[in-house]
């Protein structure tokens, strides 16, 4: 999720090939073009969390509108209803549990997850039209619309839990807002496979993102909008340290560098699936079909240019 469309744009018309060695996942589909894909329907989704119209939605709820997170949070977590804290930090993993509860214990009694997702599906229909003007009528983003719709209901949610409760979702009526709920389900599908390859090699929620700075993926200081302590940073870093992940300094060491490759591939490799159902020869007219709306989203400036998710440097 990037506001820099030349940087983003090299990673995503290369398709990220090969850098687990790994060129398919046995089925047809270049898992370089799964995450290709995904680098694409990131910013289609993200713009529910900074999109003017967004927070106008949002303010008329209830929630504050001085930074992005009162919204959020309710827009993300509305899916799983009205679910406290403990819930939504396990969901979203990387968040401090503190940061949670300060934002999902009022939610709920601002909003019920019902007027939230009536609120975010309002918002989205406007933050499209006023990104894409005419091209929300367009085929082609018709046709992108239901290439998506069919690799999301082919998603299987088994242990994914925001995926499930996206999924369970009715689905709407507009292309584009089928566009915008298709990417919704695939990319918290493959948010939900990264945690479980988080897990698998033993970063837990604060460690994880220590590992991902260590490589380069973003800022210390952009990773700090977690909500983690300075305290809490520092000894997840000697944690990784007493593994050789990191040195001193926090920077990846190589076996550091191996782990983070072991997690993006095998996330890659969980997040397959649905577009396998697709075969390649879709998700090839997918991918360039999304191009232009990709573009349009990193052109309207409302991104910012550097995200805790690392897209266009893994």
């Amino acid at each position: 999720m990037s506001g820099n469309v030349s940087g983003t744009s090299a990673a995503v018309g290369a398709g990220v090939a090969g850098e687990g060695g790994v060129p398919t996942d046995g089925a047809g589909v270049d898992l370089g073009q799964v995450r290709r894909l995904w680098h694409l329907l990131e910013p289609l989704h993200a713009v529910l969390y900074y999109a003017p119209e967004a927070f106008e939605e949002a303010a008329a709820l209830g929630y504050g509108t001085e930074e992005r997170w009162p919204s959020y949070f309710p827009y993300r977590a509305a899916p799983l209803g009205a679910v406290g804290g403990r819930r939504v930090a396990s969901a979203f993993y990387s968040f401090s549990p503190r940061m949670v509860d300060e934002h999902i214990d009022s939610a709920w009694r601002v909003a019920s997850p019902e007027r939230v997702l009536a609120a975010r599906e309002r918002a989205v229909d406007r933050a499209y039209r006023a990104i894409l003007g005419d091209r929300v009528d367009s085929p082609e983003l018709a046709e992108a619309a239901a290439q998506a719709r069919r690799a999301a209901e082919a998603a299987d949610a088994a242990g994914r839990q925001l995926a499930a409760a996206n999924a369970e979702l009715p689905w709407p009526e507009a292309p584009h807002l089928q566009l915008w709920h298709a990417a919704t389900i695939l990319r918290e599908h493959r948010g939900d496979g990264h945690l479980a390859a988080l897990l698998v090699e033993g970063l837990d929620p604060v460690e994880s993102l220590v590992s991902f700075a260590a490589i380069g993926a973003a800022s210390v200081e952009r990773f700090e909008s977690r909500g983690w302590s300075p305290r809490e940073w520092v000894a997840a870093r000697d944690r990784l340290a007493a593994r050789g992940l990191v040195d001193e300094d926090g920077i990846a060491t190589e076996a550091g560098r191996e782990l983070r490759r072991r997690v993006e591939d095998h996330t890659d490799r969980l997040a397959a699936a649905p577009w396998r159902s697709l075969g390649p020869d879709a998700v090839s007219r997918l991918a360039d079909l999304l191009g232009e709306f990709w573009v349009a989203v990193l052109g309207s400036g409302l991104l910012p240019s550097e995200t805790t998710l690392g897209i266009g440097k893994v």
